[in-house]
């Protein structure tokens, strides 16, 4: 693909530091943050296995699990039609149309648009905030990416359920301050907590993300993996950050 043709007004290229894979963003709409590159660095997809992320966006989660593991096939699935237009040219400008589609949908429909039981994981970086939580961005794109206005909590946990085979894995990143009615939710609807991260900022500082690992059907049994710490210092990783964003 050319990339001097397929860029609209103020989209540009970046470089996502695997495999040579670019994204195409918009700044002015809604680009792509660090809670979905640990997504994609704590999920694992298996030689042979099939997943599904759920709000997909510009495409970032699908498009860095095939570089990063032996997946047969990422599908990413996003309601807005211009992330998920971005998001198809991005899967064509990295040569990544037979391993990775990009659908058009609404999270709320995941089931009947895939069928039931018809991935092995799926992968969700969902909106954290209420509708009623803090201020709503006035920018629709953003404001659907970061708030509950198109599908809820109860919504992701429910299709990921449906669409996932028996014993299939569901990884989520999210907010701490909201993890009692997240586990809460995925237990309801059989997703067992297998294990769990805390992210944060820094070492004295408390966390500001979490990252779940579900197993459809599983026992109980949680595992609490030690902290993830982004920052050593102010504006500078920590090893471990490096390794996730491949630098």
């Amino acid at each position: 693909m050319d990339k001097n043709h397929i860029l609209l007004p103020d989209e540009r290229i970046d470089d996502l530091h695997r495999n040579n894979y670019q994204i195409i963003q918009n700044s002015k709409k809604f680009c792509f943050g660090m809670d979905a590159v640990l997504l994609s660095g704590f999920a694992k997809v298996k030689k042979d296995e099939l997943a599904l992320d759920l709000g997909t966006g510009t495409g970032i989660i699908p498009i860095l699990l095939e570089a990063k593991t032996e997946g047969k096939h990422f599908t990413g699935l996003e309601i807005q039609e211009e992330s998920a237009g971005m998001a198809k040219r991005s899967v064509t400008l990295n040569n990544l149309d037979e391993k990775i589609n990009i659908v058009v949908g609404d999270i709320k429909e995941a089931s009947k648009i895939f069928g039931a039981a018809s991935f092995h994981v799926v992968t969700s970086n969902p909106p954290y905030m209420t509708e009623h939580h803090g201020l709503t961005n006035p920018d629709m794109p953003k404001a659907i990416a970061r708030h509950e206005i198109l599908c809820s909590l109860d919504d992701v946990a429910r299709e990921a359920a449906k669409v996932l085979k028996p014993n299939g894995r569901f990884y989520l990143v999210h907010r701490p301050f909201r993890l009692v009615e997240i586990l809460n939710k995925l237990t309801e609807y059989n997703l067992e907590p297998k294990r769990l991260k805390m992210v944060h900022p820094f070492i004295d500082k408390e966390p500001n993300m979490v990252l779940i690992e579900c197993l459809k059907g599983g026992r109980s049994r949680l595992t609490v993996e030690p902290p993830l710490i982004v920052y050593k210092e102010q504006n500078v990783y920590t090893d471990e950050i490096y390794d996730i964003y491949g630098y």
